[in-house]
C-alpha cells in the first residue's frame, strides 16, 4: 500500500512547469488521445486473455470452462520414473515388505480399479491406471502425492469401489491410490460420542466394532462401501431420515491435497463456528479436492428397544401420502423405506427371504425408543395413519428374529434385481440411479417415473428412502437398449429438477451426472466450484473430469 510517509525527507528533481513557449513541447491533447488509445487497446487485449491458464491465476470469482487451457499430464516414461520414487519411499519405510502388496500393475488389478458391473457409466478400454499403489498411512499418501504433483500425474483415489456413477474411472490414466489397507479404528471416545477412523475402513466393519458399545455411526450405504468413499460422495442410506445426511455426522477430516500437503480441518468439538467449514467442503467432493485419509465421526446411542413394521398399500400414492402424515405428525422413526410392487415380486422370485410377501407397494419402517411402552405407542400411531390410507396389511416384529426377517426384503432388494435380470438375459445390465424431491412432490414424482419407464418397455424396480424424498430406480436393459435406458434416466432426473429436487440424493455426480448438475444448479455455481477446484488443484490431477468438466478440449470418448 502507498504511504504518504514514504515521501517525507525525499529529494526530488525540480520539474519545469509546462508553458506554451517551451521549445520541443508535446501537444497535451495529442498525448492524452494517444495514451487513451494505447491504454484502451491494452485493456481490451488483456481482458480477452484466458484468466485461468496453468501459470496465470484467475482474478475473477468464477471460472467458466472456456477460460481454461487443456491440462498437461505426465508421459508414460515420467509415470514410470515416479513409480520408482514411490517404490523407494515405500521401501524406506518398511525395507522387507512384499512390493506386490504396495504397487501392482496386473491386468486384473488395473481393470478392478477402472470399472465395475454396477457402474452406470463404464470405462473405455484405454481408461486404465498404469499402476495401483497401496499406501498404509496418511504420511505415505502425502509422499505419493508430492511425487505425482511433481510429475503432473493424474490420480484417482479408491477404497471400496462401490460407487455407481463412474466416480473412479481413470479418464486420464495415471495412478490409482487405493487406501483400503488404511482400515483401522484409531480412537473411540465413548463419552464424547465420537470415533476416529482411517478412511479405508468399511462402514459395516465399523458398525460391528461399535455394536458392543451400543453405539452407531448413522451412515449405511451399499455393501462394501468404506468411510472415505461414503464421505467423498456424501452417501447416506436408510438411517438418514433420523440422523441426517453424512455431512452432518462428521466432526473433522484429515485430507491430503494435490501437492501432498496434509490438512486437518477441525478439532473434535460437537459444534464449532471457527473459520470456514472445510470439513463440509471436502465431504461430497468425490476425491477432486483432496484424498480423505482419516475422519472423526459423530456417533449416536442405539435405541434400547427396536422394531420393524411392514405395511403394504394398494398404491404408491397411498403409501407416499401415509409417509407425509407420519412426517407431519412428528412420529419418531429410525427409517422409512418403500419397495414398489415389482420389487416385492422380484424379492419373492429370488427366494432370498424366508417368507412370501404381498406384492403391493410396501413401507418398511424402523422404530426405536427407550422402552417397550414407547414402541407400543408408536405402533398404535402408525396403525391409525396406515388405516387412513387404505393399507392392505400391518405386521410388526415382536423380537430380534422377527425384526431381521421383516427387514430382510429391504436388504436383498438390489441383489434380487440383479439376479432377476441375469436370469432373463445373461448380458442384462443394471442402471441404478437416484434422485430426490421435496416430500410433498414425491407421490407424483414416483408415479410419473414408474409410468415413464414402463412406457419405454424396460423392466424396472423401485426402492425409496421415502422419508426424505430420495428415490432409487433399478433399471434392467440389454446392451441394445442402452439408449432407451439413457432416455428414461434423463427423464427421471429432469422430472426431479422440475419438482425443485436434485439429480442425486446420495449417489453423487461422478462422471455420469455432470450435465444433470448443470441443469440443476446452473452455470454460475458450477463455475464457482471449478474455481475452488483450480485453487486447490491447479494442475487438475485429482480425479480429473468428475463432477464438472475441467478441460475445454476434453478428449472424445469421455
Amino acid at each position: 500500500m502507498f504511504k504518504r510517509s514514504f515521501l517525507r525527507g525525499k529529494q526530488f528533481p525540480l520539474v519545469r512547469p509546462y508553458t506554451t513557449t517551451t521549445r520541443r513541447s508535446f501537444n497535451p491533447a495529442l498525448l492524452f488521445a494517444g495514451g487513451t488509445i494505447i491504454g484502451g487497446y491494452t485493456v481490451y487485449k488483456l481482458s480477452n486473455l484466458p484468466v485461468a491458464l496453468a501459470d496465470t491465476p484467475s482474478l475473477a470469482s468464477t471460472l467458466p470452462l472456456e477460460q481454461l487451457t487443456s491440462p498437461t499430464y505426465a508421459t508414460n516414461a515420467e509415470i514410470d520414473q515416479a513409480i520408482q520414487e514411490i517404490r523407494a519411499a515405500f521401501l524406506a519405510n518398511t525395507p522387507d515388505v512384499d512390493e506386490s502388496l504396495l504397487i501392482n500393475s496386473t491386468e486384473e488389478e488395473l481393470q478392478g480399479h477402472s470399472d465395475t458391473y454396477f457402474n452406470s457409466h463404464h470405462a473405455t478400454k484405454t481408461q486404465r491406471p498404469k499402476y495401483v499403489v497401496y499406501p498404509r498411512s496418511t504420511q505415505e499418501v502425502s509422499q505419493i502425492m508430492k511425487i505425482c504433483h511433481k510429475y503432473s500425474i493424474p490420480v484417482v483415489a479408491t477404497s471400496g469401489k462401490s460407487s455407481l456413477e463412474g466416480h473412479f474411472i481413470p479418464t486420464r490414466g495415471g495412478i490409482s491410490i487405493d487406501i483400503s489397507s488404511m482400515s483401522n479404528v484409531v480412537q473411540l471416545n465413548k463419552t464424547d460420542l465420537d470415533v476416529v477412523v482411517q478412511g479405508g475402513i468399511g462402514w459395516e466393519e465399523l458398525d460391528d466394532y461399535l455394536a458392543p458399545y451400543n453405539l452407531l455411526f448413522s451412515t449405511d450405504p451399499g455393501p462394501g462401501a468404506t468411510i472415505a468413499g461414503a464421505l467423498a460422495c456424501n452417501a447416506s442410506g436408510t438411517n438418514a431420515y433420523r440422523y441426517g445426511e453424512t455431512f452432518k455426522n462428521v466432526l473433522n477430516l484429515t485430507v491430503v491435497l494435490a501437492d501432498g500437503t496434509i490438512v486437518k480441518t477441525k478439532q473434535r468439538p460437537r459444534k464449532s463456528s471457527a473459520g470456514y467449514n472445510l470439513t463440509s467442503l471436502f465431504v461430497g467432493s468425490e476425491g477432486t479436492l483432496g484424498i480423505i485419509t482419516e475422519a472423526t465421526l459423530r456417533l449416536n446411542v442405539r435405541p434400547t428397544e427396536e422394531s420393524v413394521i411392514v405395511v403394504p398399500f394398494h398404491s404408491i400414492a397411498d403409501a407416499a401420502n401415509a409417509v407425509n402424515d407420519i412426517v407431519l405428525t412428528g412420529v419418531q422413526m429410525s427409517a422409512i423405506e418403500l419397495l414398489d410392487d415389482k420389487m416385492m415380486n422380484v424379492v419373492n422370485l429370488s427366494g432370498e427371504t424366508t417368507r412370501k410377501w404381498i406384492e403391493k407397494p410396501t413401507l418398511f419402517l424402523k422404530i426405536g425408543g427407550p422402552n417397550l411402552d414407547v414402541l407400543r405407542a408408536t405402533v398404535d400411531q402408525l396403525k391409525k395413519i396406515a388405516a387412513e390410507h387404505n393399507n392392505v396389511d400391518f405386521q410388526f416384529a415382536s423380537d430380534a428374529d422377527e425384526r431381521t426377517e421383516l427387514w430382510s426384503a429391504r436388504k436383498v432388494a438390489l441383489w434380487s434385481s440383479i439376479n432377476h435380470g441375469i436370469e432373463i438375459d445373461k448380458d442384462m445390465q443394471l442402471w441404478t440411479t437416484d434422485a430426490a424431491v421435496p416430500i410433498s412432490k414425491l407421490p407424483q414424482f414416483l408415479m410419473e417415473t414408474k409410468a415413464d419407464i414402463d412406457a419405454h418397455g424396460l423392466k424396472n424396480t423401485l426402492v425409496a428412502h421415502i422419508g426424505d424424498g430420495n428415490a432409487h430406480s433399478f433399471i434392467l436393459y440389454t446392451p441394445d437398449e442402452r439408449k432407451i435406458a439413457e432416455t428414461v434416466v434423463s427423464n427421471m432426473v429432469q422430472r426431479a429438477v422440475n419438482y425443485e429436487g436434485t439429480c442425486t440424493g446420495e449417489h453423487g455426480i461422478g462422471f455420469g451426472k455432470r450435465e444433470f448438475l448443470l441443469q440443476e444448479v446452473g452455470q454460475i455455481p458450477v463455475d464457482v466450484m471449478r474455481n475452488i477446484k483450480l485453487a486447490l488443484d491447479p494442475k487438475r490431477i485429482l480425479n480429473p473430469d468428475k463432477i464438472f468438466k475441467i478441460d475445454p478440449n476434453e478428449p472424445e470418448g469421455h
